[in-house]
């Protein structure tokens, strides 16, 4: 089963929020906070949730600067909570933003209960899950494609390994080189071989291209 904590600063949203992840039996809510940083208390010996459903404001001063707090008071812990994020309005930069700090879901808060259900299920499976409304603009982002259209040769590149697909699939969920080693059940130092023959295959400079790369070419799965 898998285990959602809800925050939303409203009483009404978190309750509406909460009922509707109840309302699937594959889900169990274990635990509710008008505030994000309440995670952090869970982390002293108790296991943390798989889905963070996190309903924010988008010009909230802070929020992120709590998810970086939290994630440098738990450490790797926090690699294993998916973050789902309901917000105002999720353009490409916001999403950008969200998916570089380990969210790993977007979507508007407008989204129906079943898209909502939709991004826990699919965040909870280790997938990236962006809007229809901010896919489209967010792969043609200057701000996360830092390369031109000549960029992406029509040549056929070097085809990637099934475990250096595997690799790429956990930078896609931002996952550092030591989740994944121990993921994988490998050196560190080998996680970082497969991450330098990713960018040469795909011709990356960073981890974020190389997941945009990987996108375009139908490598991971939104």
């Amino acid at each position: 089963m898998t285990r959602v904590f809800v925050v939303a600063a409203s009483a009404i949203v978190r309750s509406g929020l909460e009922a509707l992840v109840v309302s699937d039996e594959r889900f169990q809510v274990v635990g509710t906070s008008s505030e994000i940083t309440a995670l952090a208390r869970q982390i002293d010996g108790d296991r943390l949730p798989d889905v963070v459903l996190w309903e924010l404001e988008r010009h909230t001063d802070g929020k992120f600067s709590s998810l970086h707090a939290i994630e440098e008071a738990a450490g790797e812990a926090t690699n294993g909570s998916a973050i789902v994020a309901l917000v105002d309005d999720p353009t490409d930069a916001f999403v950008v933003e969200a998916l570089r700090t380990g969210v790993r879901a977007v979507l508007p808060r407008t989204a129906t209960g079943g898209e909502i259900v939709a991004a826990v299920e699919a965040a909870a499976a280790g997938l990236i899950v962006v809007h229809p409304e901010a896919l489209d603009p967010l792969l043609s982002s200057p701000a996360l494609l830092p390369i031109d259209e000549q960029a992406l040769p029509d040549t056929q590149i070097e085809a990637l390994t099934p475990r250096e697909i595997e690799v790429l699939g956990m930078l896609a969920e931002g996952l550092g080189n030591k989740t994944i080693a121990w993921r994988l059940g490998i050196s560190e130092h080998t996680v970082k071989f497969h991450v330098s023959s990713i960018f040469a295959k795909l011709g990356a400079s960073s981890r974020t291209e190389a997941v945009t790369l990987g996108i375009r070419r139908g490598l991971i799965m939104l």
